[in-house]
């Protein structure tokens, strides 16, 4: 199978269902950022050692849950496709998850800057990503709005990946950096 087809070189790109639409479209905009979040944990994952593989597990099946979101974007609005919709049961997943890991870490007393080590960075990055989507996939209207699923799954998700970083930075005994606001003296 060759990896280039050329039916996008007008501008245009095929959703599931056989509808066509410009690349630019607001759809393809969010799946398109779903994918460039997918990317990023791949990245995270790159850095954890086969020793985390309960983490290297739950990223793992993160990034197969975009791809559920993202094949849902990709569909045309009233069709089909074979690849089952993400529910209140992974979102709850989510949730029990973050609980899981947050009963393992300290408190949070400050914001925390972005950073830590190279799983735990790429892992914020991601969350910056997921955000960008969730933002994009709120702003769709009409036929081409998102479920509500997707709007709360990748509001959690973000979350997630949020305490996740901090998990990971705790477990490679990497210290979190506090926001220290600047002295507003006058």
């Amino acid at each position: 199978m060759k990896i280039y087809t050329k039916t996008g070189d007008l501008g245009e790109t095929s959703l599931f269902g056989g509808g066509r639409v410009k690349k630019s479209h607001p759809r393809v905009n969010v799946y398109g950022t779903l994918d460039e979040a997918n990317s990023m944990i791949g990245f995270a994952l790159s850095f954890l050692p086969p020793s985390e593989s309960v983490t290297l597990d739950r990223l793992t099946r993160v990034q197969n849950e975009l791809f559920q979101v993202g094949a849902e974007l990709a569909t045309q609005a009233g069709k089909k496709n074979s690849c089952p919709f993400v529910t209140e049961n992974e979102i709850q997943a989510l949730e029990k998850e973050i609980d899981a890991m947050q009963s393992e870490l300290a408190p949070l007393r400050y914001f925390i800057l972005p950073g830590g080590s190279q799983a735990g960075a790429s892992l914020h990055l991601a969350r910056t990503i997921v955000r960008r989507a969730e933002r994009d996939c709120v702003d769709l209207e009409g036929e081409n709005a998102a479920r509500p699923e997707v709007i709360r799954y990748l509001n959690r998700l973000s979350d997630y990946l949020f305490v996740m970083a901090r998990f990971v930075n705790h477990a490679m005994k990497k210290g979190e950096t506090p926001w220290i606001p600047p002295n507003k003296s006058t």
